[in-house]
């Protein structure tokens, strides 16, 4: 069997695989530094140990697993206490735990959420504190 058309076939094998594989090598010449994010806030400052509700490689990996699970258990079980990993007792609170230390909001939380592309609601039933200027 004899192939007449090759020149089309291979062209159309090229353009193929340029098309499947675009986003891989695209997404690899764009590729952004993560954020460079503040912790130096004046709470955090004063923490003799200065941890998490939970270690920082968790929090970063599924910090909004935690809070999810924080608010379906106020909201659904009236539980308002977390234990930790490491056994210790917190108020299950985003604007009363998690802001106390990272009051900074914009240069924590939003530079990490804009990087992600991720568009969290927690603002839509929870009042921004002030954030602490320095």
């Amino acid at each position: 069997m004899k192939l007449y058309d090759r020149w089309k076939v291979l062209t159309g094998i090229v353009i193929f695989l340029i098309a499947v594989t675009f986003p891989i090598w695209y997404g690899k010449a764009k590729s952004v530094p993560p954020p460079d994010l503040k912790l130096d806030t004046p709470a955090i400052q004063a923490l003799k140990e200065k941890l998490c509700v939970e270690p920082a490689p968790t929090m970063r990996a599924s910090h909004m697993r935690l809070l999810i699970s924080w608010r379906e258990s106020v909201v659904r079980d009236g539980n308002r206490t977390y234990r930790a990993s490491d056994g210790k007792v917190y108020t299950i609170s985003l604007t009363g735990t998690c802001l106390e230390c990272h009051s900074n909001k914009t240069e924590f939380c939003d530079r990490c959420h804009d990087y992600a592309g991720a568009k969290p609601n927690c603002w839509s039933c929870h009042i921004m504190p002030e954030e602490v200027r320095r």
